[in-house]
């Protein structure tokens, strides 16, 4: 396993971060670790688009059709029907 030493951090930040290991019942250490996979995960995820990742996800359970990639489109606002 790596260590990694964070020098010069805020001791705001270093409160926030404890509190929050609280909240989820975790030590500090513990929280910070999963914020760092988390941050880690999102980022490998992020380079693969959404619509793809969704029919990718889904398409073992019988999705068909392709996903619209959505990205550079204004977003519509849903139409429901009285």
């Amino acid at each position: 396993m790596a260590q990694l030493i964070v020098r010069d951090l805020e001791e705001s930040v270093k409160v926030r971060l404890q509190r929050r290991a609280r909240r989820h019942g975790h030590s500090t250490e513990e929280e910070v670790r999963t914020i760092l996979r988390n941050a880690v995960r999102t980022e490998e995820g992020a380079t693969v688009p959404l619509g793809t990742r969704l029919k990718n996800r889904f398409a073992g359970i019988g999705l068909a059709g392709d996903i619209r990639e959505l990205r550079g489109r204004k977003a519509r606002p849903a139409a429901f029907e009285k």
